[in-house]
């Protein structure tokens, strides 16, 4: 899918960062039509949230599945084989090569997009020297994505930072996702390289990844039109 054929209402993501299905289920219901993508993650899916793909997806929903899977290729492969029958639109995994090579060989045929994580938003030049990496963030963001492009992944996560750079290597021919976004006024909490919505839009992104923002707030709708507003802005939609 082009940019040019994403919904701009497609283009936000709230993630789903929450303790149970119930507090999700409310969530979703409080959002109405605002959202139609949602984020499931390491905390809704390890508490009992993965069924709820399915019942997203039947009701018209598409879900962002941030596994962000990391293991030897074949067992890769054989846990996104598995995932496929859920009914997720995306699905994360660690930009390392074997490990993409095993999610695109067990996406298959399957209309699940695999999405490699380039550098967590959370880390900047000294948290991956201090994890050993030779590279710099922009670096490794800027290899790691030639080798997904290479292997056949079909987007990629990243920080709004590298999103110009980004869109110069990759073109428009895999998916830029965009966490780290934070409406202008809103904390930063643990995320080091962040954008306001309309400026990430503008600097190439496709999908917005929101959590906290919105979940947090008095009025989650009220935020998210906020920021479908600002979207449809920067597209001039």
């Amino acid at each position: 899918m082009t940019p040019a054929e994403i919904a701009p209402k497609d283009r936000l993501i709230v993630a789903l960062d929450l303790p149970s299905v119930d507090a999700a289920e409310a969530m979703i219901a409080r959002l109405g039509d605002s959202v139609t993508f949602y984020k499931i993650g390491y905390r809704l899916a390890y508490a009992g949230g993965l069924p709820l793909v399915a019942r997203l997806a039947d009701k018209g929903k598409k879900v962002f599945l941030d596994l962000k899977l990391h293991d030897i290729g074949n067992t890769v492969a054989q846990g996104v084989e598995s995932i496929t029958r859920l009914g997720a639109t995306f699905l994360t995994v660690h930009a390392y090569p074997q490990t993409m090579k095993g999610a695109v060989e067990g996406r298959g045929s399957s209309s699940l997009k695999i999405l490699a994580v380039t550098v967590l938003t959370s880390y900047n030049d000294d948290d991956l020297h201090a994890a050993g990496f030779r590279l710099g963030v922009s670096e490794l963001v800027e290899a790691r994505a030639q080798q997904a492009q290479v292997l056949g992944i079909d987007g990629l996560v990243s920080s709004p930072e590298e999103v110009g750079a980004l869109r110069k290597i990759v073109g428009h021919q895999m998916s830029l996702v965009t966490p780290g976004i934070r409406p202008a006024g809103s904390a930063s909490g643990d995320q080091k390289r962040i954008m306001t919505p309309g400026r990430a839009i503008t600097a190439g992104a496709d999908y917005l990844v929101v959590g906290r923002p919105v979940v947090e707030a008095a009025d989650p709708k009220a935020i998210a039109d906020v920021i479908q507003a600002e979207i449809a802005q920067a597209l001039g939609a």
